[in-house]
């Protein structure tokens, strides 16, 4: 143990001695037991109160910030408390933070769950992946799309999402009880909808059934978007599909269990929308999907 820890130890034992003397002992007989000086311990006390004040500050920023964005990772939640910090004058390195939230127990901790929700042995022509050494330099050049589960308490609820691969913005979505086609498309319908432009784009999804279909793939060469599947290993050819499912179960507590499907896509729609419009990505320099859906589309 170093001289500088062994110093640190003796000091809070020292505060520990002061606090259950309850006046019984002086402070000069209590710091020369411990060898120690009273300037000493009344600075030493002064930068550990200063210590306290400001997990205090941390604390009440962070709890703030998680009221919108409960599961925020510490990277992401030091730079977008940055303007919070400097306001107050506070100074916090990423190690400090979390340090803080772990003494505190408030790092967020992931859960690991799956349900299968793709069927690709069906009769439907099944397209090559077209995706795979392809540039992505642009919003609305390619669309990933998936269907990830939902818990009610009556069972199973499915998410129909669209993400735009360069912004990683959630273009559409729809929650149904049921894994039938009908979610997909809705979920196609708004993202066309909203799209200003559409030209040379593609849409790239697993082999399941509801996105081979001859319904969506029509609907699809209607408006000349261009079709790109998984092949062999789908869950890595479709990767980002899947981490946005995992982003809005882990960081947006859409893994719980709720009580009914409306409650489930008043969930899922508040999520989509903390997700697009505040959650800051690493992958787009600590920016919001929006703010790049907007400067590329």
């Amino acid at each position: 143990m170093g001289q500088r820890t062994k110093k640190k130890v003796k000091y809070k034992a020292l505060i520990k001695a002061k606090e259950k003397s309850k006046g019984t002992a002086s402070l000069t007989t209590i710091t020369h037991c411990f060898g120690l000086k009273r300037d000493a311990y009344y600075k030493y006390r002064s930068r550990a109160d200063n210590r306290l004040r400001l997990e205090q500050q941390i604390i009440d920023i962070v709890r703030k910030r998680r009221r919108s964005l409960p599961r925020e990772g510490v990277r992401k939640l030091i730079k977008s408390l940055d303007v919070d910090f400097s306001k107050d004058n506070i100074k916090v390195g990423r190690d400090t933070l979390f340090n803080v939230l772990r003494k505190h127990q408030m790092l967020t901790l992931r859960k690991k769950t799956s349900a299968r929700t793709t069927n690709s042995y069906h009769r439907f022509y099944k397209y090559g992946n077209i995706i795979k050494d392809l540039e992505i330099t642009r919003a609305n050049q390619v669309w990933v799309s998936d269907i990830t589960y939902i818990r009610t308490v009556k069972g199973f609820c499915y998410l129909a999402l669209i993400t735009d691969m360069h912004s990683r913005k959630i273009v559409g979505h729809d929650l149904s009880d049921s894994l039938e086609l009908t979610g997909c498309v809705r979920a196609l319908h708004k993202a066309i909808y909203q799209a200003k432009d559409i030209e040379q784009l593609i849409h790239h999804s697993d082999r399941g059934i509801q996105y081979c279909s001859n319904v969506y793939t029509q609907i699809l060469k209607r408006k000349k978007i261009d079709i790109s599947m998984t092949e062999e290993n789908h869950c890595y050819e479709n990767a980002m599909a899947e981490r946005v499912n995992g982003i809005l179960k882990d960081e947006f507590y859409l893994d719980q269990t709720f009580d009914s499907v409306a409650h489930a896509k008043r969930a899922a729609k508040s999520a989509i929308k903390l997700y697009n419009e505040i959650r800051l990505h690493l992958s787009l320099n600590y920016r919001t999907p929006n703010m790049v859906y907007k400067l590329t589309a």
